[in-house]
């Protein structure tokens, strides 16, 4: 992992998005997005929609279990579901941001130990099922459908930082 730019905070809008949520088992957690990254570009094409950056939303992470996630894109305004799409909303506020390139996996906890000697409040219920993120995503910088090295790939991982009364 190559850091480009981060820790730092930043604050942003409530953005719109459409994407696609699964529990898979961690294990096969990015062929999974592979698979439904392909699948959503499709459904957004043959409706000629707009969209935006792609994102991987890690909902609950869960290493040894199942993780909760949504791979979607960013949407200028909100889109109509259909089945397995959804419309949805990254949350306005503050946000921990890490940009780097290659794996993530040092990524993230780089992020929360910077939150946490921050001291700052991180929007996350940390408990033994799985630590469950009211907004902690990874939006890939670069377009996964021209750079198809993931290890070149250019990420800014947010972490929401306000804390959020409903989940």
């Amino acid at each position: 992992m190559e850091i480009l730019d981060g820790p730092v905070v930043e604050t942003a809008p409530e953005r719109h998005t459409a994407g696609i949520r699964i529990v898979t088992p961690f294990r096969g957690m990015f062929a999974v997005r592979d698979k439904l990254m392909t699948e959503l570009y499709g459904w957004l094409d043959e409706r000629g929609a707009d969209y935006g950056r792609t994102f991987l939303r890690l909902q609950v992470v869960a290493m040894e279990s199942d993780m909760e996630l949504e791979v979607g894109v960013l949407t200028d305004k909100p889109i109509d579901g259909d089945g397995r799409i959804e419309p949805g909303t990254l949350p306005a506020g503050d946000y921990a941001i890490l940009r780097f390139v290659g794996h993530g996996r040092r990524a993230n906890s780089t992020l929360i130990n910077w939150i946490r000697a921050e001291g700052l409040p991180m929007d996350v219920d940390e408990n033994p099922a799985g630590d469950r993120f009211g907004g902690r995503y990874e939006m890939y910088l670069t377009d996964p459908r021209s750079e198809r090295m993931k290890t070149k790939w250019q990420i800014e991982l947010g972490i929401h930082l306000d804390l959020l009364t409903a989940r």
